[in-house]
């Protein structure tokens, strides 16, 4: 008897619907994925923490290929993200280091020094050890990294510029 594995999936939802799309499938004993962050919003007369999806219209799925079908009885769900004609599949140490980082705070040691749009670095402690990242973008309080190795644009606060 053929064994199944079970594989992270990615799914595109409705704009905005990130949260409810994945309460549904756990409601129907999906497992699932949505990676969350916390921003402090300014409105004209107040501020507010808003906890919000990190991946815009993407949550994962995790389930047997052949179970693949019944996350479209979940309201908000589009479809599938496909990649060379084929479900993409997410590796599990993927997930693995996507979790580990959100649940870090050690992000917030990130210091700029002497780097440009481009450069290549290697990350030397925390949840991403060992990672290598390319510099899509540098501002005054926040660096934009793209990870190849989980093929995501990561945003870390930079806590103390030299």
């Amino acid at each position: 008897m053929l064994k199944t594995i079970m594989k992270w999936y990615v799914l595109y939802t409705r704009p905005k619907w990130e949260l409810k799309v994945d309460k549904a499938l756990r409601k129907l004993k999906v497992e699932t994925y949505c990676p969350t962050h916390t921003e402090v919003r300014q409105w004209s007369d107040r501020k507010k923490k808003i906890t919000s999806p990190l991946f815009k219209s993407y949550i994962f799925v995790r389930l047997h290929d052949k179970d693949r079908s019944v996350v479209f009885d979940a309201p908000g769900v589009v479809r599938y993200l496909f990649w060379l004609g084929k479900p993409a599949v997410v590796r599990d140490e993927e997930i693995k280091t996507l979790r580990n980082w959100l649940e870090n705070d050690e992000v917030d040691a990130v210091k700029v020094e002497k780097y440009s749009v481009g450069d290549t670095v290697k990350i030397s402690q925390g949840a991403l050890k060992d990672q290598e990242a390319n510099i899509a973008e540098i501002g005054k309080k926040k660096m934009r990294l793209f990870l190849p190795a989980i093929g995501c644009l990561v945003t870390a606060k930079i806590s103390d510029v030299v």
